[in-house]
């Protein structure tokens, strides 16, 4: 039998080298059934083949090549060109007679071969692993069960998959594949229930048989979204690849790292294992996103959700290819037809969940640092703000606060009147959060330390192979892990919250140290040597073992094993912190965690971590907080400053004015680095950075209906250029530009000594919108736009002047911000309002306003607010009230500045009435109308 085998093996190889070196696809012979659903892909990206028909499917009737009686190899040729191989040794590297024992090509290259670049060992096309059997209409679509037809050649192989298909939307289909003998560890997230599918699909979808593998492609065009038979499935214990083609190069997502918007594709790696490592290139860092989105050649997109939650590489190729690899769990699939990118995050955030309300408070300005070593220097830093003229609406204490670096505690030396400080900042308008990390200390006598003894007790914590808590080390020294997927770790976690609160009322917390983080490698004790500690195949995490940084893989939750949970920790620790602010405090929950996983915006936002103060750092944060804001996490932001080593004053004003735009606004830095609160700063750049400040502040209404739209509808705050014009290839790449909502360009400097900056500006008219927190002499103190720039753009790029106390910001065409006037703090929300309308040529703009108390909970789903629609035309700006409540009433519109007016006004009236004072300039065609008007009110302001 093993001559047989061998001898099999050696015919196949030599097929192999023939066909590949004349770039002939299927090395093998390939027989394919295919079955076909709704709408058959092109025919020939699989060549000749079988078509098998399915009862309520619509499928073409079975074909059969003759002679084979409907069954047998069908050949296919087609070339294997080198960059579109996909590696037969996925777990090690294979001389020549290891990789021809697998039945695949060898073909050496011209680089080394662990190098990135083609693989030397490749499988040949048409590489038999899984066939398909007994494919079934189901009540949600099909399924089919794979039985393995190859040998394997990593352990613990799975003989028999069973493959599930559910049409679930027209624009959304999900399969599974999972072990058909036994129950295999699922990603506890949930995701909605469909009942029946979907009778109407924006997808056509096709089942090759022998070798098994799926086609998805699009109903109108017929582009192909997801090609699977372009490598064999592999499927073992602790195992498992799938891959698939590209319909482009253009491929954005699979966060967290430090990357461009979209990713390389020549041979790159992302790795997704969540890490406590300071942001660098290449390497994993603290969130695992397995979710990505395709730009396609037409401007439509797609995006595909592979929701595990093991250790897993995700490879690309230039063909353009993908493989997925994951070390467990199984492979459940979603994929998002769009057709264009605002539906592809829409349709991933339907199962992933809707980002959380934030309170309005937490839009504003955040400070902190690591070395506010005392409640006096904490008092005095505030005190600094407020003589020097800058809003604050939230100060943050690092660890310094703690006893002995352990949460929920604070010690009695520095922060004697710790609780008095933060009543008094309340009292104030102020808000206070505190740092907790994930370790809870366990090295105290037992009845000195509650969170620990009482942990104990509950049977909270993370469990080492003896069924004890598992001791790692962090700051507190020996520490303990909170095990969040325990319900009673949930129950114990809001008795320590609450306890806290009792003596320090916070509100809210900020989660650090939560991949968890482990200052040694698995334990104090190790880890076993097991399996679970030492896989087939390591994906390529920072330190090369799972261990690295963390816990032991093999250490036990109640759900399962770490190894499996891992990634999941953050979100769980965000989960259990949300309830339990939720239920001490009886208002939203504000959570910032380092560590994420998808779905984490329903619960916290995210920072960014320990980025350095540098320029490069600076730029990367644009693609970071895009990337979040389509992962479902609008409420993101960097450091502001840099965290680590020294910034400067150039840098530090730079860095001001681009995080006045991050949706989360905070500035952090490390102890024993330069200070870098604004007030350090000169004047010159003190009045820079005031100016920023005051921009964002006045946008704060604009920025709070922003998030009520992610909310409610699962739209993006900040958001890539493409989202908004992706039919525009230009603006595909564009990641050192971001948008607010569709209405706000921001063109920041990203490079030390420049005065001016090189920005996209789509097709349309854009105004700038310099000096728009200034105050002007329309009336008194409201914004008074100083629009001293118009483009009308045909889609090119312009080069702004942008001196240091200057951010470029230009609202576009058709769109109306409201605005608050001259807001000190996000507490000035009973301050008067302004309206800033730009004008399309043919004289339209719409926008809106969300306003309720800014801090209950669930005000959108109870109906308690206000919802105004702005409507402007050639000749007026009217406002319809959706929906009334209390909480505009006494505030007044003060204010309303029309851009893009052609000719001057002879008259303008608001609601009937003569405006004598408004004014009106030809050079720059701005239109300003001073007025008095209820906000809870509608209005009409018309001119003539």
């Amino acid at each position: 039998m093993g001559k047989k085998k061998n001898s099999r093996c050696r015919v196949q190889y030599l097929l192999c080298r023939v066909q590949c070196l004349f770039k002939t696809q299927h090395c093998n012979s390939l027989g394919m059934f295919l079955f076909t659903f709704h709408f058959r892909c092109p025919k020939q990206l699989l060549g000749s083949a079988s078509v098998s028909r399915i009862p309520g499917a619509g499928a073409a009737q079975r074909r059969s090549r003759p002679g084979s009686g409907g069954a047998g190899p069908v050949p296919v040729s087609v070339p294997v060109s080198p960059g579109g191989r996909f590696d037969c040794g996925p777990e090690r590297l294979l001389a020549r007679a290891d990789c021809e024992a697998r039945g695949c090509c060898y073909i050496p290259g011209p680089g080394p071969r662990s190098g990135p670049g083609p693989p030397w060992c490749f499988f040949p096309r048409g590489y038999r692993s899984y066939r398909a059997e007994n494919l079934t209409a189901t009540e949600s679509g099909f399924s089919a069960r794979l039985r393995r037809v190859a040998a394997a050649f990593l352990p613990a192989a799975v003989d028999t998959v069973r493959l599930d298909l559910a049409l679930e939307t027209p624009a959304r289909l999900r399969f599974t594949l999972r072990d058909a003998a036994r129950q295999r560890y699922e990603v506890p997230l949930a995701t909605p229930r469909v009942q029946g599918r979907a009778p109407r699909t924006l997808y056509g979808l096709q089942v090759s048989q022998d070798p098994f593998g799926l086609v998805v492609c699009r109903q109108r065009g017929g582009t192909v979204l997801l090609n699977t038979t372009v490598a064999p499935l592999i499927f073992t214990d602790q195992f498992l690849q799938i891959s698939t083609s590209l319909p482009s190069q253009f491929i954005s997502g699979l966060g967290e790292h430090l990357t461009p918007l979209f990713l390389d594709t020549a041979w790159s790696r992302v790795t997704l294992w969540n890490r406590d490592m300071a942001p660098a290139p290449h390497v994993n860092l603290y969130g695992s996103h397995p979710f990505y989105l395709v730009m396609e050649d037409d401007g439509s997109a797609h995006g595909v959700f592979l929701l595990n939650s093991n250790a897993m590489d995700v490879l690309l190729q230039p063909s353009p290819a993908l493989t997925w690899r994951t070390t467990g769990g199984i492979l459940d699939f979603y994929i998002f037809l769009g057709p264009d990118p605002k539906s592809v995050v829409r349709q991933y955030l339907d199962v992933v969940g809707f980002p959380f309300m934030p309170p309005y408070w937490g839009l504003g300005f955040h400070l902190c640092r690591w070395g506010y070593s005392s409640t006096d220097i904490t008092r005095q830093v505030v005190a600094n703000m407020t003589a020097a003229r800058f809003p604050l609406d939230v100060q943050w204490n690092d660890l310094d606060y703690a006893d002995a670096k352990r949460d929920f505690t604070f010690n009695k030396k520095g922060f004697r009147d710790y609780p008095e400080m933060v009543r008094d900042f309340h009292s104030r308008g102020l808000r206070y959060i505190m740092i907790v990390d994930a370790g809870i200390s366990s090295s105290g006598p037992p009845g000195t330390y509650k969170p620990y003894d009482e942990g104990l007790k509950r049977g909270v914590f993370i469990r080492n192979a003896t069924g004890q808590p598992l001791i790692g080390k962090v700051w507190p020294g020996p520490t303990a892990f909170p095990d969040f997927t325990n319900p009673r770790t949930h129950e114990w976690w809001h008795d320590m919250v609450k306890d806290f609160h009792e003596q320090v009322p916070f509100d809210g917390m900020w989660l650090d140290m939560n991949e968890p983080s482990n200052f040694v490698e698995g334990s104090q004790d190790g880890c076993p040597n097991n399996n679970l500690e030492h896989p087939p195949y390591v994906p390529g995490v920072f330190g090369g073992r799972l261990q690295a940084g963390t816990i032991c893989a093999s250490s036990q939750q109640y759900l399962s094993s770490h190894y499996n949970l891992h990634s999941l920790y953050g979100l769980t620790e965000a989960m259990a912190s949300h309830s339990a602010l939720l239920r001490v405090r009886g208002k939203r929950p504000f959570i910032i965690s380092r560590s994420t996983f998808a779905g984490h915006g329903r619960y916290a936002g995210h920072w960014t971590g320990d980025v350095g103060s540098d320029w490069e750092q600076l730029y990367y944060s644009i693609p970071e907080v895009l990337l979040f804001n389509l992962f479902g996490v609008p409420l993101v932001g960097a450091d502001i400053c840099g965290f680590a080593g020294s910034t400067s004053e150039e840098l530090c004003v730079r860095w001001t004015q681009l995080g006045a735009f991050y949706p989360f606004m905070r500035n952090h830095n490390d102890h024993g680095t330069r200070p870098q609160e604004p007030y350090s700063f000169s004047p010159a750049a003190q009045a820079a950075m005031r100016s920023a400040l005051h921009l964002r502040y006045s946008l704060l209404p604009f920025l709070y209906t922003l998030f009520h739209r992610a909310h409610s509808a699962g739209e993006t705050v900040a958001r890539p250029l493409f989202l908004e014009f992706p039919t525009d290839p230009n603006t595909w790449a564009v990641d050192r530009q971001l948008l607010w909502g569709g209405g706000l360009l921001v063109t920041p400097v990203l490079e030390a000594g420049q005065t001016k900056v090189r920005g996209y500006f789509p097709a349309g008219t854009w105004y700038s919108l310099a000096g728009v927190s200034s105050p002007g002499a329309v009336c008194g103190s409201c914004p008074s736009p100083a629009f001293d720039s118009t483009i009308h753009s045909k889609g090119q790029w312009i080069l702004l002047p942008a001196p240091l106390d200057t951010i470029n910001v230009h609202a576009r065409a058709g769109h109306i911000l409201p605005l608050q006037v001259s807001p000190l703090t996000a507490q000035s929300r009973s301050k008067a309002m302004a309206l800033v309308v730009a004008l399309t040529p043919d004289g339209f703009a719409r926008g809106d306003l969300f306003w309720d108390d800014g801090d209950s909970w669930e005000t959108f789903e109870r109906g308690d607010y206000t919802e105004i629609l702005f409507l402007a035309s050639n000749d007026a700006v009217l406002s319809q009230l959706l929906r009334a409540s209390p909480h505009l009433d006494g505030i007044l519109l003060e204010a309303v500045t029309v851009l893009g007016v052609t000719s001057p006004p002879r008259r303008v009236l608001a609601n009937g009435a003569i405006v004598s004072d408004f004014s009106y300039r030809s050079d720059t065609q701005v239109l300003r109308v001073p007025v008095s008007l209820p906000m809870w009110e509608q209005f009409v302001i018309s001119w003539s």
